[in-house]
């Protein structure tokens, strides 16, 4: 009977691993493994490469589209670049053209030597608009390389079309913080502002064309690189619980993010998710908080 148990054992592994409900699992870490990635079936995902346009040309995940530019779904507004588009139209049409759908499961991966790792903004962005099926490809595409998966070049075949409407898009108010929401809760000892830049940007640098320099009152810095290794992984959870408790961050916090314009700092926010807090991310960042010469600043 041994024999017999060990087929049903495999066909109901089978069975159960490639329907819906176990490739996608109720996880917290927000991670997909390769594993899981290949056992969805095609037309329940979509794989997206947020990596340059050449890098993407040069060999990506076969099936992958290139996510373009986070700058392609930012607007300017009040002489302030980076803040999220919310036209709800220009959204569906958009996405639509990545194959995205209500009840597909996104996967993205970015380019872990890149200082901007547009994948975190790209997760942040999904979320806020209401897609809850959403994760990073852990290992990245260097994982997928490694394990000898293979590689496709050039562009890949255009995805099938999209059901994707604009009541579909739900933005998600708690996971965005502006300007306002911000400065009314400053000294507030239940919220963390935390600064994700460069330690010379914290301390008054503006390399990147922000009005003023300094940070927000009170904010704590952690370059977001500090969350992961020189691969790109995101680092071990007894890592980053001593790297929280160091800064005496503690659960139950509301934890705000910003960097520049809520790229890097949406890499952060990706992890403060993974670790279950309660989050938001700053998209207009550091270029919208300077430009208005109302606010405080700090400078160390």
């Amino acid at each position: 009977m041994r024999p017999l148990y060990g087929v049903l054992g495999a066909l109901l592994w089978l069975i159960f691993s490639t329907s819906p409900l176990h490739a996608n699992p109720s996880k917290t870490d927000l991670q997909m493994t390769l594993e899981e990635l290949r056992a969805l079936p095609k037309d329940q995902r979509v794989i997206l490469d947020s990596r340059s346009k050449w890098s993407y040309l040069w060999g990506h995940v076969p099936g992958a589209q290139s996510t373009g530019s986070w700058k392609d779904y930012a607007v300017t507004k009040g002489g302030v670049q980076g803040q999220l588009n919310q036209d709800k139209r220009f959204l569906v049409q958009k996405l639509g053209t990545l194959g995205i759908g209500p009840s597909k499961t996104i996967v993205l991966y970015g380019d872990p030597e890149d200082k901007w790792r547009q994948d975190g903004r790209f997760f942040w962005m999904f979320e806020y608009l209401g897609f809850t099926q959403v994760f990073l490809l852990k290992g990245g595409f260097g994982g997928w390389k490694k394990a000898g998966l293979p590689v496709e070049r050039g562009s890949a075949n255009p995805p099938a079309p999209s059901d994707l409407t604009e009541q579909d898009i739900v933005f998600k108010p708690d996971a965005l913080a502006d300007q306002t929401w911000i400065n009314k809760r400053l000294g507030d000892p239940n919220l963390v502002i935390i600064d994700n830049r460069e330690q010379h940007e914290y301390e008054g640098a503006i390399p990147y064309g922000s009005t003023r320099g300094g940070h927000i009152p009170g904010a704590l810095h952690i370059d977001w690189r500090d969350f992961f290794d020189s691969t790109g992984a995101m680092k071990q959870n007894a890592e980053l619980q001593s790297l929280l408790s160091k800064n005496k961050i503690t659960p139950g916090q509301e934890i705000v993010v910003y960097c520049t314009g809520g790229v890097r700092s949406a890499m952060a926010y990706f992890v403060f998710r993974t670790l279950g807090y309660s989050v938001r991310n700053y998209d207009g960042s550091w270029w919208d908080w300077s430009h208005n010469p109302s606010l405080p600043a700090e400078i160390s």
